[in-house]
């Protein structure tokens, strides 16, 4: 089972390698605590030596016990902070008479964010009246999942599980580049939707070669195991977000390993269920030979009879009216859209 244990390896890491695009968003668009920003201010407090805590308790509106409030964060008074006799210790009470009856306003001057890396909010200003935005992307990606899922899971049936699964890593390690350089916010948007509509069925699409690489015996457990090489995934991406906290350098970082999967063009053979599916019968016996070889097995008397002449028979042609065909088959359908 060497060969069968390499596979399933080289597989592993194609898992593993999913996490960013499917839950990167959590550090990508991780939104730090912040507030709008206004160069009066900004002057007033470097003038009168304020400290950070009495600069946001003097001009911030509701800080304090509304810390998180939304008017701590989207707005700021709109009062003219470069008016001279401005008072050091009580600045708006200088300015107004009635502090309940200030008028409020939006950031026109962006914001002030409280960490030391970037993300996409503090790239973008994706807050405030603007924080659907961050919604908006990660629905892409996920759109992008439904529709790649369909859409590839039908290529893989058609033209085959290696020749889809190098499609889809090349694809997703282009567009995964070109949005770790992405000047605007749609561009970054366009590109993380074309991760999507690649990397989950390509990950499928690893999923079921492993799965067709081994007997029904052993299926079960490579299934489990590729599954937990994604799990690990997640535990390598915190590791990585922990060390670069800035988010073209992270999305650059996850991404540029999917080019190391291209050289599996050398490394995993087609999946011989499928060739034979397809009534390649010497492609397949190739393949087989090629995984007998590497365990040090003998083939078994059933492999041995597959010949050229039993490919005029005709080819399986995939549909998706096969996931209801049969009684059986319709149960397992339902049961895992359920479960999913």
């Amino acid at each position: 089972l060497f060969k069968h244990k390499r596979a399933l390896f080289v597989l592993c890491l194609l898992s593993a390698a999913f996490t960013p695009v499917y839950v990167g968003v959590v550090f990508f668009g991780f939104i730090p605590e912040h507030r709008c920003f206004s160069p009066g201010v900004a002057e007033l407090s470097q003038r009168c030596g304020w400290s950070l805590e009495e600069q946001l308790n003097y001009t911030v509106p509701e800080w304090g016990g509304h810390r998180t409030g939304f008017s701590s964060r989207c707005r700021r008074y709109e009062v003219d902070w470069n008016m001279t006799g401005v008072s050091c210790t009580d600045p708006l009470g200088s300015l107004v008479d009635n502090q309940s009856a200030i008028p409020l306003g939006p950031c026109w001057d962006g914001w002030v964010y409280d960490t030391p890396g970037t993300s996409l909010v503090t790239e973008f200003n994706l807050v405030c009246e603007d924080s659907w935005k961050l919604d908006f992307f990660q629905s892409c990606v996920n759109a992008g999942f439904f529709l790649g899922s369909v859409s590839i899971g039908y290529i893989a049936d058609r033209f085959g599980r290696k020749l889809c699964l190098l499609v889809t890593v090349l694809i997703n390690a282009v567009s995964g580049v070109l949005m770790a350089f992405a000047p605007s916010y749609t561009w970054t948007v366009i590109f993380r939707l074309i991760q999507g509509l690649v990397s989950k069925g390509g990950w499928l699409t690893g999923y079921v070669l492993i799965a067709e690489f081994v007997g029904s015996n052993y299926r079960r457990a490579v299934g489990i195991t590729y599954q937990l090489a994604f799990t690990l995934g997640l535990l390598i991406l915190t590791a990585l977000a922990y060390v670069l906290p800035h988010w073209r350098w992270l999305q650059l970082t996850v991404t540029l390993p999917n080019f190391f999967f291209l050289l599996y063009y050398w490394y995993l053979p087609e999946s011989p269920r499928w060739l034979i599916s397809q009534k390649q019968n010497d492609k397949a016996m190739e393949a087989i030979k090629h995984i007998a070889k590497g365990n040090k097995k003998n083939l078994p008397l059933s492999f041995q009879n597959l010949s050229s002449e039993d490919e005029d028979g005709e080819k399986l042609k995939p549909s998706f009216l096969d996931l209801v065909r049969t009684p059986q088959i319709r149960k397992h359908t339902f049961i895992l859209m359920y479960s999913w």
